[in-house]
């Protein structure tokens, strides 16, 4: 049964400050970790950073690669975690990924283990990961055309992006999957493109509606290309029939595509919010606990495990943190407020 819903502002119960799973005050479990590795990336999306960067976080405030594979312990072994996925910015500009990820994946239970990147370097780096212990890669394109993507990202580099995702198919991460935001007036018009794509090279492409997550603030509802819009095109060159498989806590709505059995999918995080069923828990590069993406609040674990705290009292603050999760992220609540954080120094 779902844990009692305290009264506003009480502290977490007994049942999820003690041992156990990372649970909410809704009932929902968090079983999936998203790790971010930092908070810089080479490239400068326009739905994420702007196009001279941003200020960094300090290297003293990152967390170290020991530290991240002790909280990613903590995380699997106390906590329940089954899925970890790295993330950034860009986790292929992180030193020790390589190491962080044998490490995780040396763990009991093994949980599954895959990275979210933008691909640049990745037909190097792919076989040294799988030796690792990487299991798959979900990586954004937003745009099969060269100039688009330079408008889009500010550098000149969608053919190291293929290059990547083929040498991601040749290493074995199956499978791979793509990330594609659209956005009005730039490359709303290649959604039929980009599956055709994805249909023949055997990639599972997902579009993402743009979320109020860029570094600049002027993300509005009105100018953003909608699920019920990616669909619609779609459809004009492609029969989708829903897919009768049972969504589960995947965020992305799926469809067959001209029968199947390939399938595309459409991840309405606006428009058709999934907050009910997430299962997600958030470490940011410094340390910090974010139990939802567009959390205002954050909880601090580096300066725990940097007060000598142990195993069992981070897990418990952990706990804490989750306990206060919201019931959704309120997008289209007159309150809502953009986080401070932009996606780069949230973790994707």
């Amino acid at each position: 049964m779902p844990a009692p819903i305290p009264a506003p502002g009480s502290a977490a119960p007994a049942s999820a400050q003690g041992p156990g799973a990372l649970r909410d005050r809704h009932g929902r479990v968090a079983t999936d970790l998203r790790v971010s590795l930092t908070d810089r990336c080479n490239l400068r999306c326009a739905y994420c950073m702007p196009e001279a960067g941003l200020p960094w976080l300090p290297k003293p405030t990152l967390l170290t690669d020991d530290e991240v594979s002790r909280l990613v312990r903590i995380a699997v072994r106390d906590l329940g975690v089954r899925e970890v996925r790295f993330t950034g910015g860009e986790p292929l500009l992180r030193p020790g990924l390589a190491g962080i990820v044998t490490e995780a994946a040396a763990l009991d239970p093994r949980p599954e283990i895959s990275l979210t990147t933008n691909a640049i370097g990745l037909d190097k780096l792919a076989p040294t990961l799988v030796a690792a212990g990487l299991d798959r890669v979900n990586v954004s394109l937003d745009t099969l055309d060269r100039d688009t993507f330079k408008a889009l990202a500010k550098r000149d580099r969608l053919d190291a992006t293929l290059a990547g995702i083929a040498g991601a198919a040749a290493a074995g991460l199956a499978p791979v999957k793509i990330n594609t935001v659209l956005m009005r007036g730039v490359n709303d018009t290649e959604a039929p493109a980009l599956l055709r794509f994805a249909l023949e090279h055997g990639y599972e492409l997902r579009f993402i509606e743009q979320m109020p997550l860029d570094a600049a603030g002027v993300w509005r509802r009105d100018e953003m290309v909608t699920a019920a819009e990616i669909l619609d095109a779609l459809r004009a060159e492609f029969d989708l029939v829903p897919d009768p498989a049972h969504r589960g806590s995947a965020p992305a709505e799926t469809w067959l595509v001209d029968g199947g059995p390939a399938k595309v999918g459409v991840i309405g995080s606006v428009t058709r919010p999934f907050c009910g069923d997430c299962d997600r828990t958030r470490l940011t590069a410094d340390g910090q606990v974010r139990n939802c993406l567009f959390a205002q609040g954050e909880t601090d674990l580096r300066g725990l495990l940097r007060e000598g705290a142990s195993d069992a009292e981070v897990a418990g603050r952990w706990r804490e943190a989750m306990w206060g999760k919201l019931p959704g992220h309120g997008i289209d609540d007159p309150s809502f407020l953009q986080p401070s954080r932009p996606m780069s120094a949230i973790g994707g």
